[in-house]
């Protein structure tokens, strides 16, 4: 899947529009287990299982274990090893700050991509991402935004007058009376505003304005990363769910179901393409680590065009692929000199194959994990041993064998395949001179 994407800009067909709208929604440390379409008996999730059923659902796709290196690979449809961002914590794996890597801004991005195909674009939740104040966001391709924003991505001069949060309330809240900069200004919130609701309501309200052009949105959610505080009871406006994990992904779910009801009622469900993908995995369960467990997030997609599965694709797919899927929806050919990693999930989306990929890759720091249809390889952070398992064809990581020491012929054969789809990519190294590297 290394090189160049050349496409033939053919957008995908939908009754009544012939470029679909197109919502992105990445959930914050939400692993593929937690949801009821893959399995999950303890979580309520009947928007999303609704979306998965009437449309489109991957049982194995790749985000990377963290947050910084899933977003500036989903916003650049490259891998680390190209775009400069292999971590997020030990800086001895991301660019220098005098790099123009660095600024996100000096990238090609989606919002990039989507304006470039004459779509009115717009962000809204989580950015965490390096960018000059007050235009940020508005240098990487979208024309509005709603985020939270983090004590530096305040306009000069202006004080949070809400809640913070964590350990020691020294971060911005982003839940209960949050804060929240909207276009570089402040936009104050009250004790009961909730963060999640905000966000939803500035995309509904986009949508709005917007409902006669094409638009994309890029729906950063902050759900469902911890604190996990009490949310808003859907079923009893006046009073608060418990805290807890449980809370906050069924909370995330009746989002996109008022995401969905709010469509129907703008008459743009049939005009609209909705992609719902997790960052990494769940937090406590999965995230941080150079594993599956890590990096296998959900991957849904719902509406025109759309066709239903009938239960979940076999097919790989990672997070590179949403640059080339993007611009064949928005019907337009990606940058020449520019060399992405993705293949287009669109004929996937259509029904016109049934396979996508040969291979999908994640990677943190040094560490990297290689996936085929039944090969699966591991190799940690920090120069520690490989490890090497033969999936059958389980997909969620029941009945997995470990066959790193085994000398069987058809082992050795996949291992060498792996060794030479890794010789393709640099090897991933810390900067050096780096303290941490």
């Amino acid at each position: 899947m290394i090189g160049a994407v050349g496409l033939a800009g053919t957008p995908l067909q939908a009754a009544g529009a012939d470029r679909p709208n197109v919502i992105l929604v990445l959930a914050d440390d939400l692993g593929a287990a937690e949801l009821g379409c893959y399995g999950n008996t303890e979580h309520r999730t009947p928007n999303l299982d609704r979306m998965a059923e009437q449309g489109l659902r991957l049982d194995t796709f790749y985000a990377t274990p963290l947050c910084t290196p899933t977003r500036v690979c989903l916003m650049t449809g490259q891998y680390g090893f190209r775009n400069g961002y292999l971590g997020m914590n030990n800086e001895a794996f991301k660019p220098a700050k005098d790099s123009p890597q660095y600024e996100i801004a000096n990238h090609f991005t989606i919002g990039d991509l989507m304006k470039s195909a004459g779509y009115v674009t717009a962000l809204a939740g989580k950015w965490q991402l390096p960018g000059k104040i007050p235009t940020l966001v508005h240098d990487c391709g979208f024309d509005e935004y709603r985020m939270w924003a983090y004590t530096h991505n305040l306009p000069d001069g202006v004080v949070h007058t809400g809640r913070h949060e964590g350990k020691n309330g020294t971060k911005t809240a982003r839940f209960w009376h949050p804060c929240i900069v909207e276009n570089g200004k402040y936009l104050p919130t009250r004790a009961d505003d909730y963060g999640p609701d905000l966000f939803l309501d500035f995309i509904l309200d986009f949508a709005r304005r917007h409902k006669d052009e094409r638009f994309f949105v890029y729906h950063t959610s902050v759900l469902t990363h911890t604190p996990w505080e009490p949310t808003p009871d859907p079923e009893h406006p006046s009073q608060r769910r418990p805290e807890g994990f449980k809370s906050n992904l069924e909370y995330l779910d009746h989002l996109m179901g008022r995401l969905r009801t709010g469509l129907e009622t703008l008459g743009l469900a049939d005009k609209t393409v909705v992609i719902f993908v997790g960052d990494n995995g769940t937090g406590g369960r999965g995230k941080g680590k150079v594993s599956e467990q890590g990096v296998r997030v959900p991957f849904i997609v719902w509406g025109p065009g759309v066709k239903p599965a009938k239960g979940a694709s076999r097919a790989l797919g990672d997070l590179t692929d949403m640059m080339p899927t993007l611009a064949e929806l928005a019907g337009v050919q990606l940058p020449k000199d520019v060399v992405f990693d993705g293949k287009s999930l669109v004929p996937l989306m259509r029904g016109e194959t049934v396979r996508h990929r040969d291979w999908i890759y994640s990677f943190l720091d040094d560490g990297r994990v290689l996936r085929s249809d039944r090969w699966l390889l591991e190799i940690p952070r920090g120069g520690r041993p490989p490890r090497f398992f033969d999936c059958g064809e389980s997909r969620d990581g029941t009945g997995y064998r470990d066959v790193t020491s085994s000398t069987d012929a058809e082992v050795q054969a996949a291992r060498q395949r792996f060794r030479a789809i890794l010789a393709g990519m640099p090897e991933p190294k810390p900067r050096p001179k780096v303290a941490g590297g």
